[in-house]
């Protein structure tokens, strides 16, 4: 058994739903990887809700290496909530977040030490190329992060994920902020510090399947921009101008063909195209508006952003959420 490691340098946090396919080989690569950092090493095993003896491995992970630890939440809360407890509750001065389907490849962490030897406070890493993903995927993906360079008031880098260095001072920034609609990525480029990218091959998945299906990619899509922009509400704005003003253009005709030397035939198309129109507008105007609005009221109930059910190796100085 590994030995108890106080005071660790760096600090690994990796989420873990319904993994257990690929949890040998995650921890083989990671106690390599270990062995070669330059300094102590902790790594909390985020287990979010797993439901296929994911949870039961990591028992037995930890107690064969302590420097394996383990975080049990109640329930499953999602990846990015997942992750911020996981940040909650690390001790390193460097922490490094990367997924367990080893499409994160932990070997690329030696480099983004070194980088975070050299002074910078977020190493994130870069995909050049994105392995065993389909062509659908990558386009989609692509005009996300387009999407969100355009509407973020946030410089978000192009073709990055969560897998990531973070000095200590900016994890505490980040687990300072208590919004529970997360967006991480998107909360590391707005505390800025001094930031750089590594670039890499994303592998495929190891094993498993995964965790992002179409349905939950659009709701982090619009967590992040729902969190980081405020450009929607403008233009419902001027979506609304337009309309009045097509609307008034629109009148303005109608009189001057009833009361002008005009002749119109009669009919309903019109009016049901015009009504149906602007109530559609409308639905729109009010979906927005309404999002936002969830959001608010998701905050003002402050609820804790996770409930800790149980814990392997955390440090009772260092635990946060347990219970609460």
């Amino acid at each position: 058994m590994g030995e108890s490691i106080e005071t660790p340098t760096y600090s690994f946090v990796i989420p873990i739903y319904n993994e257990i396919s690929g949890l040998d080989e995650l921890h083989t690569r990671v106690t390599a990887l270990l062995e070669k950092l330059d300094a102590p090493a902790e790594v909390v095993l985020v287990d979010d809700g797993s439901s296929d003896g994911s949870y039961e491995k990591m028992i037995e992970l930890h107690k064969t290496d302590s420097r394996f630890k383990v975080l049990h939440l109640s329930r499953n809360f999602g990846h990015q909530i997942a992750v911020t407890a996981g940040l909650d509750n690390t001790a390193g001065d460097a922490v490094i977040i990367m997924d367990a389907d080893l499409q994160d490849p932990p070997e690329l962490v030696i480099e983004m030490a070194e980088k975070w030897r050299a002074g910078y406070e977020v190493v994130f890493a870069v995909r050049k190329r994105r392995e065993g993903e389909g062509i659908f995927k990558k386009i989609t993906a692509a005009m996300f992060y387009k999407l969100m360079r355009k509407l973020a008031q946030i410089d978000i880098p192009l073709n990055t994920g969560d897998f990531r260095l973070v000095d200590r001072a900016v994890v505490d920034a980040i687990c300072a902020m208590p919004e529970s609609s997360r967006f991480l990525r998107g909360m590391f480029a707005w505390a800025g510090f001094k930031q750089i990218g590594v670039e890499f091959d994303r592998p495929e998945r190891f094993a498993g399947e995964t965790k992002y299906p179409l349905r939950k990619m659009l709701r982090l899509a619009a967590d992040g921009i729902l969190s980081f922009s405020s450009l929607p509400l403008k233009w419902v704005l001027y979506l609304g101008v337009f309309v009045a003003s097509i609307s008034f253009i629109y009148g303005l005709i109608a009189i001057i063909i009833r009361v002008g030397p005009f002749s119109a035939q009669p009919g309903w198309a019109s009016l049901v195209v015009l009504i149906t129109f602007l109530g559609g507008v409308q639905l729109i105007a009010l979906g927005i508006i309404g999002q936002y609005l969830g959001r608010v009221f998701d905050e003002v109930r402050h609820r804790p952003l996770y409930l800790v059910s149980k814990s392997h190796g955390i440090d009772e100085t260092v635990r946060k959420h347990i219970g609460k």
